[in-house]
């Protein structure tokens, strides 16, 4: 499962926001959420968020610690132990436990959150899926935080084949996010499961033309402002196909683009980065 190569841009770029949002103001204080998250969000140099993101991290073990039972500050936690742990960390082994806890949080928020899904993972697949279809919207907060942080541990530990096992479950919890509100996280919930669809070829069973869909669709919801998405289009989709024409396109297009949006300047400046990475590979690629 390659989402390891990718160090996860777009789960970077949707979990942040929905982290320092929401639940936030029992975990920030006195502190305004909406002030921290545009300062980190609209931040263009990565490595003062790097540096600065453990300090938040350590802050919001101790709360948690203090509380619980809080399903919002749980949620918090599983985003951004995610966020950090797929993004930022590069030892393989902090990386599998800084997500194997964001994973935990996210577990423990949803089962706070919706009594039944305590139970979710002792379910076989088709009893799962049919108890994701009774969450419901005033819980989609908890359940993308489930899924988010589900994935970036299946990121994690991609080397191990009961990882990959589990991409089922979390496609299937993404799509239940999905069917919640479509326009979740502006355009992220589609460039996941543009991602998922994208991971085996056609003749191992893969779903290339879905995976096409889903990241138009991102782009769309997105207005483009959001450069990772067109980076995973590139690195997952018109290179699984052997597409040059479309993977140059989109990256070029990526290099072309403003940088400074709000809300995702941050994330842009590594978009950036990582399309001038993808195009220098692709003649030995291609």
């Amino acid at each position: 499962m390659p989402f390891r190569r990718a160090r996860c841009g777009l789960l970077a770029a949707g979990v942040l926001a929905a982290a320092l949002s929401g639940g936030c103001t029992s975990l920030l204080g006195t502190i305004a959420a909406d002030t921290l998250e545009a300062a980190i969000l609209n931040q263009n140099d990565p490595a003062l968020v790097e540096s600065g993101v453990p300090a938040y991290l350590l802050l919001l073990d101790g709360l948690i610690a203090q509380s619980p039972d809080d399903a919002d500050m749980l949620a918090v936690g599983a985003q951004l132990f995610a966020l950090y742990g797929s993004r930022f960390e590069t030892d393989t082994s902090r990386v599998t436990r800084l997500t194997g806890k964001a994973r935990n949080y996210g577990q423990r928020a949803m089962c706070l959150a919706h009594t039944p899904a305590c139970a979710w993972d002792r379910m076989a697949y088709d009893t799962f899926v049919g108890e994701l279809a009774e969450v419901r919207g005033r819980d989609i907060d908890y359940l993308y935080a489930y899924s988010v942080s589900w994935l970036s541990y299946l990121d994690a530990t991609s080397d191990d084949w009961s990882a990959v096992a589990e991409v089922p479950w979390v496609e299937a919890a993404l799509e239940r996010t999905l069917e919640l509100d479509e326009s979740y996280e502006r355009g992220a919930l589609h460039a996941y499961l543009g991602i998922l669809n994208a991971l085996r070829p056609p003749a191992l069973g893969g779903e290339p033309d879905v995976s096409r869909a889903h990241f138009e669709r991102a782009v769309e919801l997105s207005d483009g402002r959001d450069l990772s998405i067109k980076v995973e289009y590139a690195r997952r989709y018109a290179r699984l196909m052997f597409d040059r024409d479309l993977h140059d396109r989109l990256l070029t297009e990526v290099l072309e683009a403003p940088v400074e949006v709000p809300g995702y300047t941050l994330f842009n400046v590594l978009a950036q980065r990582e399309a001038r990475e993808l195009l220098a590979s692709a003649p030995g690629y291609f």
